[in-house]
């Protein structure tokens, strides 16, 4: 049987290495991140943790190794994601943002701006290359599909040819890292843009990267109840000009868009279980040396044994499904659109509910903020609503897939293939009346 849920040596290495950096490292620069009331000082407080993760090869380690990169499978990056995400989900975001900046040129660049902007990233001196992925708008972003130019993705690109740029104008909202550690710009921002104002999503979106120092670009942090220690930022663009030779995907952003979020999938999925694990880790130390007043601690009882039990079962499950995704994911080349969605809202849904779940086994003193709960609740509302939104592009995604008449129920237990294509986007969009 081919099917084996066993580590390896090596895996179980990683876990360990992994595990102890988040302790060692990570936990104090998130402690005294998520304290700061600035939010732009939240995500600076993580530098050091960066800085020594990219020693390591951690923001990296997803690009391929022909470019400087790990060249790791989506499967260990998975082992490595939920060990720091059960300190704080926040760090681990800003590095996997590095790959939805860079991973898209894998699948859509020209080699040289692969050997760019990917060699860039992976011959950084100073361990510190940031990394944005630019797609969210003000206005909503999940109709991006929608047929109508003026629906969707709004931010223009205009070429002037005499130049040889194209010229950027309007706003998006939520992209993360795009302000870079001093609100100067990332390294590179992957942008999506309407490079045709006359087409709709399928056929007017492109993708161009823009490079740190672009003038007429201007970046307002936003202020979040939960994953504070990662940037979210406004970033309004103003006649902004960029060589043309940074454009890729022409007429295909839209496919970006769906394959990137792909790829992110199981990687949101494991840092929902990962959050989740260390709300679990803290309620069941809890429930073993907490009494309640009582003579005995309460995991002696049975309304909480049996909760317990059912945190723990689903936590199994949401890590489980999150490896199936990732092996799929390396087996298919990031194609995997259904599945990577299903992955996505299921255990984010989920495990929204396990760490209530947990906070209730400890009590009231899971909103005591010198006890962590708080803030693992506060972490896990997130899930639900970030990385193409749970109500919103992943179950479209979802819906699209199984509408094609080539799906089949047996696609992902036989780990079949199956490419997406345009023609299952557009799923839910609303149109005007006529």
């Amino acid at each position: 049987m081919a099917i084996d849920f066993e580590l390896t040596a090596e895996q179980k290495k990683l876990k360990y290495h992994i595990r102890e950096f988040a302790r060692e490292v990570v936990k104090p620069c998130t402690e005294k991140g998520d304290r700061e009331t600035d939010p732009q000082k939240s995500f600076t407080a993580m530098k050091p943790a960066f800085v020594e993760a990219y020693k390591m090869g951690l923001p990296i380690s997803f690009l391929p190794k022909k470019y400087g990169g790990g060249g790791v499978s989506n499967v260990d990056f998975m082992i490595a994601a939920e060990e720091l995400c059960a300190v704080d989900p926040g760090f681990p975001t800003i590095v996997l943002v590095n790959g939805l900046a860079l991973m898209p040129l894998t699948w859509f660049g020209s080699e040289k701006q692969r050997e760019k902007w990917i060699g860039q990233a992976t011959s950084n001196k100073t361990h510190d290359y940031l990394a944005g992925w630019v797609v969210s708008e003000r206005g909503g972003t999940a109709n991006f599909d929608h047929p109508s130019p003026n629906a969707g993705i709004q931010v223009v690109a205009d070429y002037d040819k005499a130049n040889g740029e194209y010229i950027l104008n309007g706003e998006k909202h939520w992209p993360c890292n795009a302000g870079g550690w001093d609100l100067k710009g990332a390294d590179t921002n992957l942008c999506i843009v309407r490079t045709d104002r006359t087409k709709g999503g399928k056929e007017g979106l492109s993708a161009i990267l823009v490079d740190r120092g672009t003038p007429g670009i201007t970046y307002e942090v936003i202020d979040k109840i939960g994953h504070r220690t990662c940037q979210n930022v406004t970033m309004t663009f103003k006649n902004a000009r960029v060589p043309e030779e940074n454009l890729f995907a022409k007429g295909n952003g839209d496919m970006l868009i769906n394959r990137n979020f792909t790829w992110s999938g199981p990687v949101a999925s494991i840092a929902a279980v990962g959050v989740a694990r260390g709300a679990y880790e803290f309620a069941l130390n809890w429930a073993k040396t907490f009494t309640g007043g009582g003579t005995s601690p309460i995991i002696n009882f049975q309304a909480v044994g049996n909760l317990l039990a059912e945190i723990a079962a689903k936590i199994e499950a949401g890590r489980y499904m999150c490896w199936k995704g990732a092996h799929y994911m390396d087996k298919h080349d990031s194609e995997g659109q259904a599945l990577g969605g299903m992955n996505k809202t299921f255990c984010g849904d989920l495990m929204q509910s396990v760490v209530f779940d947990c906070m209730r086994v400890v009590g009231v003193n899971a909103i005591d903020k010198k006890f962590p709960m708080e803030r693992f609740y506060r972490e896990s509302l997130v899930f639900p609503l970030y990385d193409a939104g749970n109500l919103a592009m992943q179950r479209r995604k979802i819906w699209g897939v199984m509408a094609d008449n080539a799906f089949t129920v047996d696609k992902f237990v036989d780990g079949d293939a199956f490419p997406f294509k345009k023609s299952m986007e557009g799923y839910g969009v609303v149109s005007e009346p006529a």
